[in-house]
């Protein structure tokens, strides 16, 4: 696993944040609609978007798929507490999680657990099995604790830049 990066923020003016607005709606629009929307010409869009994505700022484009249209009904929020903490335990925990498809989000807190995972399975059989044959079979868990989503509220990926 590649060691944290820490960066400093990169300073973005009122069309960089325009412009990573309007990606967010739509990472589909093309030069010539963002162009539109931003009142420049195609060249310094173009520009600023290579920019951003050079600069990290842009990391990816993707599709948000919904779960339900392909059969991912369970939605799991997972606190696993470590036995151990040690650099080594830690790095192998982290490393077998990220192998795992059904996490879709790990993240290292403060407070009474180790990590939060966010997994979403086909249905309570698969989440039981995930459960089970994989994050059973990580060496130096201490405890989990799950929690399931009876409804999403909010959900969502756009990121407020003011």
């Amino acid at each position: 696993m590649a060691k944290e990066e820490k960066f400093s923020p990169i300073q973005l003016d009122k069309t960089d944040k325009k412009l990573l607005d309007l990606l967010q709606q739509d990472a589909k629009m093309t030069t010539k609609q963002l162009a539109h929307h931003l009142g420049l010409s195609l060249t310094p869009v173009f520009e600023r978007m290579k920019r951003l994505e050079r600069n990290g700022v842009i990391e990816k484009y993707v599709a948000i798929i919904n779960k339900q249209k392909v059969g991912k009904e369970l939605i799991a929020f997972c606190n696993v507490s470590l036995k151990h903490h040690s650099h080594d335990v830690i790095r192998e925990f982290e490393v077998e999680i990220v192998k795992s498809s059904e996490v879709l989000e790990c993240h290292h807190i403060a407070g009474m657990y180790d990590y939060m995972l966010k997994i979403i399975t086909k249905d309570m059989d698969t989440y039981h099995n995930f459960i089970y044959n994989k994050l059973a079979s990580i060496e130096n868990i201490g405890n989990v604790r799950s929690s399931f989503v009876m409804r999403e509220i909010k959900t969502g990926t756009h990121l407020h830049l003011e």
